[in-house]
């Protein structure tokens, strides 16, 4: 039985990723922050680790939970989007840096020491779900400034991790599901979360046509970095 991790489990894409893996017949490890998401996620079927990526005590104590386990496909989800009216005109206020920052960046960072020994056993994949947004070469607006400046430095996150584990056999991906209707995206996006999610795995699944390295989006069209 092949088996995934999901950070950031409790809703919108990586609530999806959890039921369509569990659909397949995976053993699922989900991430959750609260009470009713642990009790939403057990019920789905997923083994449930309590994680909040900005808590270091939380983060060893997860840490610790995995020890020992081989995960074929590890969903780095775990976001947030921060002030929509950032811009090179109104930069964030401090504490909005802060988060979303040590959120999108800071928090895989610190995550990757742990996940990289339980996927190498595995020769299995690490999936950042980033954004195009974070794609220097096709920036065209300023808008959702802070954002796209901390998708950017996940990118890189992402871009090292392939240049420091491709040689222990771990495939790392940085993904971009699309414009999806969540909590995020808003209800005027352009696809379903169902749509993004099935994409995605078949980019996970299929290394082969997406070698490690790659910024791929949920279609598996290649993304200038």
């Amino acid at each position: 039985m092949s088996t995934a991790l999901v950070i950031g489990a409790s809703r919108g894409l990586g609530l999806e990723f959890v039921r369509q893996y569990l659909g397949d017949g995976w053993k699922v490890y989900a991430t959750h922050r609260s009470e009713p998401d642990r009790i939403r996620l057990r019920d789905l079927g997923a083994q449930t680790l309590d994680l909040d990526v900005l808590d270091p005590q939380r983060m060893a104590a997860f840490a610790w939970q995995l020890d020992g386990e081989r995960l074929d496909a590890v969903i780095l989800n775990a976001g947030v989007y921060g002030p929509r009216n950032s811009t090179l005109h109104q930069p964030p206020a401090t504490e909005d840096f802060d988060l979303v920052m040590r959120t999108n960046a800071l928090a895989p960072m610190r995550l990757l020491p742990v996940l990289a020994p339980l996927v190498g056993p595995a020769r299995g994949t690490l999936a950042f779900i980033s954004s195009r947004m974070g794609s220097i070469s096709a920036t065209g607006t300023s808008h959702g400034m802070l954002y796209r400046i901390s998708k950017a430095a996940e990118n890189m996150v992402a871009k090292l991790a392939h240049v420091e584990l491709s040689s222990l056999g771990v495939r790392v991906l940085a993904l971009h599901p699309g414009w999806v209707r969540t909590d995020m995206g808003g209800p005027n996006a352009e696809i379903d979360v169902a749509a993004s999610i099935f994409g995605m795995r078949r980019v996970i699944a299929d290394a082969t046509a997406y070698p490690g390295g790659g910024f791929y989006d949920y279609r598996g069209q290649s993304l200038a970095w």
